[in-house]
């Protein structure tokens, strides 16, 4: 398993809210102490996304096998018919490097890593400023359907509802002050 040690760096969000944006901050701020932990997904890539850099692309049945074996720390079928999910062997592919796992992951995906290593974990849930507000920025990435679109939102106002379950809540209204609070929180933690 892992070691006291072994810290998890946990960050969560609605989709739209910034989460990716404030995890390119940290890993590029931090790069000899964080490694971007790689998800699985059951999803197609998107634009410029390529397998086993932003995610691990497998199909339905091979994420259903590896559930099966109990190969994940965390998963969900966060939309219909698609599954995301952390390998265990993720995090251990990352602490074998000496560094920190960051974990890009959905809200209950979060809450589970964070109560499997409580005390091991520093988790941040990424709020958007508005409902109104996330809707505007899913709509101006151009990647959603009216269906699609409606579905996220619906999500994201059910996700709102727990993250006071997270250690830190930092509202990405000015997308620099929340990608610095992420940074002191972050740093803070890891040297303690």
């Amino acid at each position: 398993m892992s070691t006291p040690t072994n810290k998890i760096i946990i960050i969560a969000a609605p989709s739209g809210a910034g989460k990716t944006s404030v995890t390119r901050h940290l890993l590029t701020t931090l790069p000899d102490q964080l490694s971007f932990s790689v998800s699985c997904a059951t999803r197609q890539p998107r634009n410029n996304e390529k397998d086993a850099v932003d995610y691990y692309f497998i199909s339905v049945a091979e994420f259903e096998k590896r559930i099966d074996a109990k190969e994940f720390v965390e998963w969900e079928m966060v939309y219909r018919g698609k599954y995301y999910g952390t390998l265990k062997s993720e995090l251990q592919r990352i602490w074998g490097h000496n560094k920190t796992p960051l974990l890009d992951v959905d809200v209950k995906g979060g809450i589970n890593v964070q109560q499997q290593y409580p005390l091991q974990s520093l988790s941040l849930f990424i709020e958007p400023p508005s409902i109104d507000e996330l809707e505007r920025r899913l709509k101006a990435r151009g990647t959603e359907t009216p269906e699609s679109l409606k579905a996220r939102i619906d999500k994201a106002s059910y996700e709102l509802e727990f993250k006071s379950q997270f250690d830190h809540i930092i509202v990405n209204d000015v997308l620099v002050r929340a990608c610095a609070e992420a940074e002191k929180l972050v740093r803070k933690f890891l040297s303690s």
